[in-house]
């Protein structure tokens, strides 16, 4: 199952991304993060169960110490294969 993740709020400059490689990497899942020229953060998110997609979102919801997650919109989407939890930089 693949999630289509879009987070807003002061999500750049604080560490979101590399939050979010450690938390899925902690929970098996595999995908990618990068910042948006809007400000928000895109997350491609993938695992075998949806139990740990969940997990991940609620995460993502927190976010680092000096982070402010305003929302954070799921989709289901068609299933995308990932190797690992990458962080893609501009």
């Amino acid at each position: 199952m693949t999630l289509h993740i879009l987070i807003s709020g002061v999500v750049q400059g604080v560490g979101y991304r590399n939050f979010a490689q450690k938390k899925a990497r902690e929970l098996e899942i595999t995908g990618s993060i990068r910042n948006l020229e809007d400000f928000r953060v895109e997350v491609y998110a993938s695992a075998a169960d949806m139990e740990f997609l969940n997990a991940f979102v609620s995460l993502l919801k927190i976010g680092p110490e000096r982070a402010r997650v305003d929302t954070v919109q799921t989709k289901i989407i068609p299933p995308k294969a990932f190797q690992d939890f990458v962080i893609l930089r501009d």
